[in-house]
């Protein structure tokens, strides 16, 4: 069965948010709808679409040359517990006295792991709802994919965990039902987590710890994202000499004067020491890309793009995605 629900997450400044942003145009695709979804309240599908703040309603941020269209949506957990106020108990006119007097803050401060199925539960209704509104019927699905940019790697295991987390606080009841709704979808084939990390030391190690955790709650770990990978700037002799010490000096001051610089001393031990720090970059996250790979998940590689990250480079981004076999 092919996933439908794509979490997404990974150690802060991995670019997390951008990668779910180049997901959900990858799995647009042709004539395909999108839900895009953040839950952190940090405005970053906004940001990466140039479009103006998200709030609680679904809203259409792209669209691709194909004829698909991604919704972007910002869950807020006291519009969240508001609206799940109105559903399981119709308290419309009530729900917003309860929020007057702070009752909603607290509820959403002081009970954690309902604060989260709150979050995820809106995902979770999107995932249900058929295109005619309804959530059973015959009509097709409102969304063919659903993207979650999700909490970082630290926190995914717990945020994930809403049916443990709940247990004791809810053993009965509309949100004890909704919890173990929500853990069915989230444990079912049809939801993948994908992990998007650096090939550095810090994000490659939580990365694997993360994907363990996840394995351990019985959740399904998707691909591996490596972002911003820059291509080696020396071939593998070069490199190789480079981090002996052995690049050859007088080659190297003749290109230099051919290509119209002053070589000095300084100069020229100054681009060694870079060729042999350069060395030691590409030895280092060789040997990270390796743990990756040994993780048993399938790895995806993005390249860094020098111009920096906009909502033309995010759609670069989906037909990297798309070329090796994650999109529509």
């Amino acid at each position: 069965m092919d996933p439908r629900l794509h979490i997404v997450t990974g150690k802060g400044g991995t670019g997390k948010t951008t990668v779910a942003a180049a997901l959900a145009i990858a799995l647009a695709g042709r004539d395909r709808r999108v839900l895009l979804a953040e839950v952190e309240e940090r405005q970053g599908i906004s940001q990466v679409f140039e479009v103006p703040p998200l709030g609680s309603e679904e809203t259409r941020v792209a669209r691709t040359a194909a004829g698909g269209e991604i919704i972007g949506l910002s869950v807020e957990p006291k519009k969240a517990l508001l609206e799940y106020l109105q559903l399981f108990y119709k308290l419309g006119r009530a729900g917003k006295i309860l929020e007057k007097f702070g009752a909603v803050d607290f509820a959403t401060t002081i009970a954690p792991g309902v604060r989260d199925v709150l979050l995820i539960g809106r995902v979770y209704e999107a995932n249900r709802r058929r295109a005619d509104g309804k959530h059973k019927g015959e009509a097709p699905p409102a969304f063919d994919s659903l993207v979650l940019d999700a909490p970082p790697t630290g926190r995914i295991g717990r945020f994930l965990s809403v049916n443990n987390e709940v247990a004791g606080l809810a053993k009965v009841g509309p949100i004890h039902s909704q919890s173990e709704s929500i853990t069915r979808l989230l444990e079912s084939e049809t939801t993948v987590v994908h992990f998007v990390t650096l090939l550095e030391e810090m994000p490659v190690q939580e990365t694997l710890e993360a994907v363990d955790e996840l394995r351990a709650k019985n959740l399904r770990p998707g691909s591996v994202i490596v972002n911003m990978v820059r291509e080696p700037e020396l071939d593998d002799t070069a490199l190789e000499q480079a981090r002996a010490g052995r690049l050859h000096k007088p080659s190297i001051s003749a290109q230099l004067t051919e290509a119209g610089v002053t070589v000095t001393p300084e100069l020229l031990d100054g681009l060694l020491d870079e060729a042999r720090d350069h060395a030691h970059r590409v030895d280092l996250e060789r040997e990270q890309l390796a743990l990756l790979e040994a993780s048993g998940l399938p790895v995806v590689v993005l390249p860094a793009l020098p111009g920096g990250v906009d909502s033309g480079s995010v759609r670069e981004l989906a037909a990297f995605l798309q070329e090796q076999g994650l999109g529509a």
